[in-house]
């Protein structure tokens, strides 16, 4: 199954609150990439990961990751139902850069609980499936739904939005680690948000144009601490808007940006360009994927 990209196409950001989270307000779609999860049945829960990025992930404890610790809340679940399920062996076909900004543990995460209902033929209610997926993190209860939407609060608050079909992308990393704590705590220090919500936002977008007109007025409010911690942020906008972005920006903490093109053939010149001029970055040309998805 695939554990499709999560793209924050603006986000806002507000002053952290007493309980050291900061309020947001974000417009997310997905992109037709990212990793893929299956599974098979087993004695017990245990995960294995397929990878380029062999050395990052060895620092990371395999007993840590998401995918293990959504599948553990969800059996917790079915225990509490008294509902007994069987193991599963979980593969991760790790395809999107570490740490990124554009929710690659979340949206493992949130995959592992659609694919394990699935196999364990559970149906949690909606309310006990979102707090599940809250209790993974702030970024899982958007991945869950699949579907683009404005997402507000700390994450758990979720409106269905339509965007235009056949949305063009480029996805580039710089390879650039990005602390997503740090960068939070260097938008503290800025003290510059005004406002987290963009009045008069559409519920539905009818073409390219309209997404680029609301994206015009809106922003990334982590973008400007990020590239002040890692400058190559710039060198990968400056990159996208050389080749033909019609709009650049960098995904939630970064250090991934994206840009949106009018065609699939302007897509992949961009990716060609980038990717013979920049070997070593991660760059992939994509589509935000359709509502029904």
């Amino acid at each position: 199954m695939l554990a499709p990209a999560k793209i924050n196409l603006f986000l806002h950001v507000g002053p952290v609150q007493q309980d050291g989270y900061h309020p947001l307000f974000s417009l997310v779609g997905f992109a037709s990439c990212g990793d893929v999860l299956t599974c098979r049945a087993a004695d017990d829960i245990s995960l294995s990961i397929e990878s380029p990025h062999r050395s990052a992930l060895q620092e990371q404890a395999v007993d840590d990751n998401l995918v293990l610790k959504a599948a553990r809340v969800l059996k917790e679940w079915a225990a509490e139902q008294g509902k007994t399920v069987p193991g599963a062996a979980l593969t991760l076909e790790k395809n999107l850069p570490i740490a990124s900004g554009i929710g690659g543990g979340s949206t493992d995460a949130a995959t592992a609980l659609h694919l394990l209902m699935h196999e364990w033929t559970l149906s949690p209610p909606q309310d006990a499936l979102e707090g599940m997926a809250l209790s993974l993190g702030a970024d899982v209860p958007v991945c869950l739904n699949r579907k683009a939407a404005y997402m507000s609060g700390i994450g758990q608050d979720l409106e269905d939005v339509i965007l235009p079909e056949d949305v063009h992308l480029v996805l580039v990393n710089p390879g650039v680690a990005v602390s997503t704590a740090e960068i939070f705590r260097d938008f503290d220090n800025l003290k510059g948000v005004d406002v987290l919500r963009s009045p008069d936002l559409p519920p539905q977008f009818d073409d390219l144009n309209a997404l680029i007109r609301l994206l015009n007025e809106t922003r990334n409010d982590l973008q400007v601490p990020a590239i002040s911690r890692q400058p190559i942020i710039g060198d990968v906008l400056d990159d996208l808007d050389a080749f033909g972005a019609i709009i650049s920006r960098m995904s939630g903490s970064g250090a991934t940006c994206f840009g949106l093109f009018g065609s699939a053939q302007e897509a992949h010149f961009c990716f060609e360009k980038i990717a013979l001029k920049r070997p070593q970055w991660w760059v992939r040309a994509t589509t935000l994927l359709p509502p029904e998805v």
